[in-house]
């Protein structure tokens, strides 16, 4: 068990990370599931493949499991609140939220980027599960990211070389 102070330690540098937002979507036979994330990155190229991470007592993460699917929703800088919506327990997240379906699995509207996966493995550490995921499709629209840095959304700005 980790020490209560290590614990704090770790969380504040973890804080200073900027770090991607995006919503994790699968299909419960033809019910949506989502769940926000910030611990999703490029795994390869060749082939493309994702990772994701998803606390393993999440109610997605059972869905995922069974269904071997999951679409990831790059979130865009306006999208603050459907983070916040994602990020929460229940199952009501979906209600009044567009949405569609695309490559067979929820696809949030407004987002900046989509990827479609079919998982390839997954990985256990410690109370989070990493699905890696094969891409089967991707799409992107040239909008600022959502962002999460020092507990607090935001967007990437570009500096001067």
């Amino acid at each position: 068990m980790t020490r209560p102070a290590f614990a704090e330690q770790f969380r504040e540098v973890m804080s200073g990370v900027c770090t991607p937002v995006s919503v994790v979507t699968a299909l419960d036979g033809t019910r949506p599931h989502g769940t926000t994330v910030s611990a999703f990155a490029s795994l390869s190229m060749d082939p493309p493949m994702v990772l994701v991470s998803l606390d393993r007592t999440s109610d997605l993460l059972t869905v995922v499991r069974r269904a071997g699917r999951f679409g990831l929703n790059v979130l865009e800088s306006r999208q603050a609140k459907l983070a916040k919506r994602f990020a929460r327990k229940g199952m009501a997240k979906f209600d009044g939220v567009t949405w569609e379906l695309e490559d067979d699995l929820p696809r949030l509207a407004g987002s900046s980027g989509w990827v479609a996966c079919t998982v390839e493995k997954f990985i256990e550490g410690g109370d989070h599960v990493v699905a890696l995921g094969l891409v089967e499709a991707a799409d992107s629209r040239p909008l600022a990211p959502l962002t999460y840095h020092a507990r607090t959304f935001g967007t990437h700005t570009r500096t001067d070389d």
